[in-house]
């Protein structure tokens, strides 16, 4: 099982980009007022049939050569149940895959949000032919990050550039933590 919710959105997001997902939309929202985490994956990748769709939750449902489960999904969505949130998957053969999960905020199974803007940093940093649209709400107030406006303004330098990448990382670390009041939990 994962630990931090950060290692979920690098996992989630890695299967978009193995879809051949050209844009992977994060969206993440904290409510106190809820009492709720979100995470919300949207990506233009190939898609999937309604079965397998609704395989993918099943540990034993992968479409990897090189091992026969897929632990990823199944116990995502069983550590969002267990905390009286909810898990949905939606996709459509090549129109892109929606995963939508939530948690309980203050239940003691919820695992930590852990470290946020460095795996945001580290999909950027990665996968330089994919954009990523990252929306963070922390009790109403936002933080959007979109590559593809970045790459606009930086043209024609690229997005791993050292100085580009420096930025793109105190950018992430500043703006989230700036929402959290400093902290992550």
């Amino acid at each position: 099982m994962m630990r931090e919710l950060a290692d979920n959105i690098l996992d989630i997001a890695q299967n978009s980009i193995s879809a051949k997902a050209s844009l992977v939309e994060i969206d993440i929202t904290v409510s106190h007022a809820s009492n709720s985490v979100s995470l919300v994956f949207r990506d233009d990748g190939c898609g999937m049939s309604a079965e397998m769709a609704q395989a993918v939750s099943d540990p034993f449902t992968t479409t990897r050569k090189t091992r026969k489960v897929g632990l990823g999904l199944p116990l995502l969505k069983m550590t969002a149940q267990a905390t009286g949130g909810d898990f949905a998957i939606e996709s459509e053969i090549g129109k892109g895959t929606t995963v939508s999960v939530s948690f309980g905020l203050d239940h003691i199974d919820r695992p930590p949000m852990g470290d946020v803007p460095g795996s945001l940093f580290t999909l950027v940093l990665m996968n330089p032919g994919t954009d990523f649209l990252f929306v963070y709400d922390y009790d109403g107030a936002d933080f959007t990050f979109d590559t593809r406006v970045i790459r606009e303004t930086v043209a024609p330098i690229p997005l791993d550039n050292p100085e580009i990448s420096a930025w793109i990382k105190d950018c992430l670390y500043q703006e989230i933590t700036e929402l959290h009041g400093g902290l992550f939990s």
